[in-house]
């Protein structure tokens, strides 16, 4: 046992300083592989921002049944083009739509929000965009006051 012990210390001490090398690494390692990694870093940090003019719409008094849309309109304050990948929205009765081209930084974009007027009394409903933003989703919000009588309009 006890010469057990003592190979398995001898081959421990021969793995550890055989790794030893101190001075190689750094010689190791290519400038231009260095300046490669610099370049990246930077060019990720430069993002989309997506800024909307407004969060939340309000249709207010509706009747049921009635469809109704809004634009959210909104602008890439970013550096990097702004493409929107995805948008849900909490329930079926909300139907959102976007545009696939990305849209450059400076540049404004659009997104169509439509609801069928569903429900009763007071509803609002929650529209996620999934973005190549910092955050990778905003959301915006739509409400209105649906009546069971048909005796209004609507606004958008």
């Amino acid at each position: 046992m006890k010469k057990l012990v003592i190979a398995l210390s001898a081959v421990l001490a021969l793995g550890m300083t055989s790794c030893k090398d101190n001075g190689n690494a750094s010689k190791m390692v290519k400038s231009e592989n260095v300046e490669m990694a610099a370049s990246r870093d930077a060019q990720s940090s430069e993002l989309p921002v997506m800024e909307f003019e407004e969060t939340e719409f309000d249709f207010g008094k509706i009747s049921r049944g009635t469809n109704v849309e809004h634009v959210f309109k909104f602008k890439n304050t970013g550096d990097a083009p702004l493409v929107i990948v995805n948008a849900r929205s909490t329930c079926g009765c909300t139907i959102p739509k976007y545009s696939d081209e990305p849209v450059a930084p400076g540049e404004t974009g659009e997104l169509l929000v439509q609801y069928n007027g569903s429900g009763l009394n007071e509803v609002t409903k929650v529209v996620t965009v999934t973005a190549n933003t910092k955050n990778g989703s905003e959301q915006v919000r739509i409400k209105a006051f649906v009546e069971a009588a048909s005796t209004t309009g609507a606004k958008s």
